[in-house]
């Protein structure tokens, strides 16, 4: 690995871009179909909270893509010579709900980026704030955690797992497999191989199967608060990755209502009880329905 340029990598700081898009109707009806959920999207309907990832994809050429189906490094974001790249989590503030139709725009910053020491070596953390508004005015902000990384190296002790809540008023068991991978790398044109490449995950990345993109378990962490409150609105949403899921075992989609009545704390957990993400959700009006 090249040595880190600290100060070029923080020059990137304050970096922009701007994207448009149009709300429509198909990405959402095809996230539906992938969820299991028995509803159709036409003009004017709501979109519920995080489905805006369906849109603003990045659609680098096929030459401008690296060997791990990662676009190369550098563009908009930091050139971090770090192998392994993983969205850590997000933070969420909903404003105006989108709606199928709508014409859309997204002013993108690179507000941070840090490095630092972790147990297995050097970590290039990488903060970009998304602002998205629509025809009635600002969206919602969505701000992201990026962590850059080193392989690990032979010996490496994995960290030791966090147990996940016991008690889960609302629970719901996921059993990933290559097609569910493969139908969100397509909906979200992620082409990082090791959501659907085994051969590549196994023997290059080190990894026991398939990963379970980021974004898919906290989509699925706010489907499952809006199934158990339909017609509610989430005002907040954020979300922190802790230990990988793979498509090996079942895994568990949880939650509970907050004591306050406001909040709701939702979480992953994997087959053996592991915490693999931690979320927490408010509703306009609490968590009632």
């Amino acid at each position: 690995m090249q040595a880190l340029d600290v100060e070029g990598l923080r020059a990137w700081i304050g970096r922009q871009a701007v994207d448009e898009d149009v709300v429509t109707a198909t990405p959402a009806r095809a996230l539906a179909a992938t969820l299991g959920l028995a509803r159709t999207f036409d003009t004017g309907d709501a979109l519920p909270p995080p489905w805006h990832w369906q849109y603003f994809l990045t659609m680098s050429p096929i030459d401008d893509v690296g060997p791990d189906g990662h676009p190369k490094r550098g563009g908009f974001l930091p050139p971090v010579p770090l192998p392994r790249r993983m969205w850590a989590g997000s933070r969420m503030e909903f404003f105006t709900p989108l709606a199928i139709g709508d014409a859309i725009r997204r002013e993108s910053t690179i507000s941070d980026v840090t490095v630092k020491a972790g147990r297995t070596g050097t970590l290039v953390f990488v903060k970009v704030r998304h602002a998205i508004s629509g025809p009635r005015g600002r969206a919602l902000v969505d701000e992201h955690d990026i962590v850059y990384r080193d392989l690990p190296r032979t010996g490496d002790a994995p960290p030791a797992p966090r147990a996940a809540p016991s008690q889960a008023p609302w629970r719901r068991e996921i059993r990933p497999d290559p097609v569910l991978l493969f139908r969100y790398s397509a909906l979200t044109y992620n082409s990082h191989r090791i959501h659907y490449d085994h051969p590549y995950v196994t023997s290059v990345e080190g990894y026991p199967g398939l990963i379970v993109h980021g974004p898919l378990l906290a989509t699925l962490l706010l489907d499952l608060l809006l199934r158990e409150r339909p017609g509610a609105r989430v005002t907040h949403f954020s979300f922190r990755a802790v230990k990988p899921v793979f498509d090996v075992a079942p895994f568990f989609v949880c939650g509970a209502p907050a004591p306050d009545d406001r909040d709701a704390a939702l979480w992953i957990a994997d087959a053996g009880g592991s915490l693999c993400m931690e979320a927490t959700a408010r509703l306009a009006g609490g968590v009632q329905a």
